[in-house]
């Protein structure tokens, strides 16, 4: 037996009627029209351990607390981001890029680091998710699994395909992808023109 249509208001309509062919066409121009709708840079995202919403300029001291840790940044190209002088630029080019996020413990609201989006393309359907650190903490895998899984269901929303670049020394962030299913690609420029390893995410994956 067939399925009654149901439209996107919720009205059913009884199968092979001119009802039905209306709900189907008004369902698709909205379907249509969601595909279009430019992507949400900075949505406000809950998961059951870990959340995440737009990066604030009164984020940086709680921020910073997180980034000042050395070990953190042990295996990144950028090793003394550390350093506040170094932080500050950082911050900073998040801040610009309007793609940033902070992200908070669910416990307790307390800020645990920090991911962004980046480099929307609406003709390759695409997006890049980096900048992503998370406070020694909280590393293990869960937080920065929610972290991905959180962002990745956001993002295949608006495109197809997610990227993420990681630099080749940068051991843990490989793992670290290769445990959320993306798969390495081959190679690209980040937005410094630093070559990285290029990984992949669809809906797929």
């Amino acid at each position: 037996m067939a399925e009654a249509a149901v439209d996107p208001e919720g009205v059913v309509a009884v199968p092979g009627t001119k009802a039905e062919e209306s709900i189907k066409r008004r369902t698709f121009q909205t379907l249509r029209t969601e595909s279009r709708m430019s992507f949400d840079l900075q949505p406000i995202l809950e998961g059951k351990i870990l959340g995440l919403r737009p990066l604030r300029p009164e984020d940086f001291p709680d921020l910073y607390a997180v980034a000042s840790d050395p070990l953190i940044w042990e295996q990144h190209p950028h090793k003394e981001r550390y350093k506040e002088e170094i932080f500050n630029g950082f911050f900073r080019e998040a801040m610009e890029s309007g793609g940033a996020l902070i992200a908070f413990d669910s416990k307790n609201s307390q800020v645990i680091g920090s991911s962004r989006f980046y480099g929307y393309s609406e003709e390759k359907s695409e997006i890049e998710i980096g900048w992503t650190f998370l406070a020694r903490s909280h590393w293990g895998g869960i937080y920065n699994h929610e972290m991905k899984q959180l962002m990745l269901r956001h993002a295949f929303k608006f495109v197809n395909k997610v990227v993420f670049l990681v630099g080749p020394q940068n051991l843990r962030s490989q793992r670290a992808l290769e445990k959320i299913g993306a798969v390495r690609m081959g190679s690209r420029p980040d937005a410094t023109g630093r070559d990285s390893f290029l990984y992949q995410s669809t809906p797929a994956t």
